[in-house]
């Protein structure tokens, strides 16, 4: 992303190693971890807004909407994805993209800026 790396976090690093990814073999395990913990802890619906503009999605820096689930398994494979309603339909962004803003429960906060981490230090499955 051409972002400096922020500097490593020894107890969040502890945190996903031991908690999210805990026992994966592989990218598509890891996947699955950080999916079922976001899918366990996220609370449904929460208000977001758009800290990054990505040429994947027509959210722009700013915007705010509602996130109503966590993207299909599929969809969430290389990247984890949240759903918000758009222009009529179900649209699937990606959760790098959002940031809870700050009335949203302690525990989807915490969630979401784990994955923020994880994307932020270059990880990737």
């Amino acid at each position: 992303m051409g972002r400096n790396r922020p500097p490593k976090d020894p107890r969040r690093e502890e945190r996903i190693r031991d908690e999210i990814i805990v026992d994966a073999n592989g990218p598509e395990e890891q996947a699955m971890g950080w999916y079922y913990y976001l899918q366990d802890t996220l609370r449904f619906p929460f208000t977001a807004h758009c800290i990054a503009e990505r040429s994947i999605s027509p959210l722009r820096k700013g915007d705010e909407i509602e996130i109503l689930d966590l993207a299909p398994a599929t969809e969430c494979e290389h990247e984890m994805f949240v759903e918000t309603r758009w222009d009529k339909r179900t649209l699937a962004v990606p959760l790098s993209q959002i940031e809870p803003i700050t009335e949203t429960d302690a525990d989807t906060r915490e969630a979401v800026a784990d994955w923020h981490y994880w994307v932020e230090q270059g990880y990737e499955f």
